[in-house]
């Protein structure tokens, strides 16, 4: 690969994958897409337009990124020239294995090949291969256009100059790249988060609170600062004899099941799935949702203008 702009193949054109694009775009590098949807195929390059719209850029500089932009009616002639594949298909294994495979067969031999997935193990993806070693996850967090974070999972197989590669790319294109040494399932940040939401449930499921004041303990106190001090980065601030005589008190009565919730099982059962069904941990109605995904896209797009980013 060269050290400055590299062919990039995206398979996907929906959210994840048009977010891929722009970003890899916008940042200078020629990219393919494809996808098997005419439809989708069809609607990307407006799609990325809207998205560039709101993120506040220019009509010229629109036009100058859609121009670094092509997009392929076949898998083969969007990844023949790239340098590195990024794959945003659905979660279903087979159909990731069977999108390799075939990128493997029309993809320069030293392309680097790339999953973005949330929680599927990379290893099984790529076990059927033959150069397992250029192969890695890449899980851009949704909006993949907004969020900085990528993880980079590592296989087995994965050789580091490879891992070395792909955080550089990802890093030159503004993204906040973050190593992952193992491939576990969630790797970290779905780790973390789902730790987070399992103690949430538990609370409401306990008559220990409702769902309203979990959320609102979250949002009015330690959340507000997650942005810019970590929990570990916390851990010291307050020290960690502190923290140590915390969880010697705390941890013992926290969730610690291996399974879902019984309630969460319940809801599901019952139809109770959140905004999609109008019902979940609250009552929904289409209004209400849509104010709160734009609330979030605003909140997120404010956040990329006054957070400084860690090099």
């Amino acid at each position: 690969m060269s050290e400055s702009h590299r062919n990039i193949a995206v398979i996907g054109a929906g959210l994840m994958g048009h977010g891929i694009a722009l970003t890899m775009a916008r940042a200078g590098h020629p990219v393919t897409v494809h996808d098997p949807v005419e439809a989708a195929r069809a609607a990307v390059r407006q799609r990325i337009a809207d998205s560039l719209a709101l993120l506040g850029e220019h009509p010229e500089t629109i036009a100058l990124i859609l121009g670094r932009i092509s997009v392929s009616d076949t898998l083969a002639g969007a990844v023949s020239q790239a340098q590195a594949v990024f794959e945003a298909a659905p979660e279903k294994m087979a159909l990731k294995q069977a999108i390799f495979a075939e990128v493997e067969a029309h993809a320069p031999d030293d392309a680097i090949l790339a999953s973005n997935t949330s929680v599927m193990p990379i290893t099984q993806i790529m076990s059927g291969l033959t150069r397992k070693e250029r192969a890695l996850g890449t899980h851009w967090w949704n909006p993949p256009h907004l969020i900085p974070l990528v993880e980079v999972i590592k296989t087995e197989w994965t050789h580091e100059p490879v891992v070395d590669v792909m955080m550089g790319l990802l890093g030159s294109a503004g993204k906040t790249p973050v190593r992952v040494a193992k491939d576990v399932p969630g790797f970290i940040g779905n780790r973390l988060q789902h730790a987070l939401w399992r103690e949430a449930i538990s609370l409401v499921e306990r008559g220990i609170c409702d769902a309203a004041s979990v959320d609102t303990v979250i949002k009015s106190c330690f959340g507000r600062r997650l942005a810019v001090l970590g929990p570990l980065e916390n851990a010291d601030l307050v020290g960690l004899d502190l923290t140590l005589d915390i969880h010697a008190q705390v941890l013992a009565d926290l969730e610690d099941r291996r399974g879902p919730s019984p309630l969460l099982e319940e809801m599901v059962a019952s139809g109770r799935l959140g905004m999609k069904s109008g019902e979940g941990f609250y009552a929904w109605t289409p209004e209400e949702a849509s104010a709160v995904r734009a609330r979030v896209s605003t909140h997120l797009q404010k956040l990329e203008t006054i957070l400084p980013r860690k090099e």
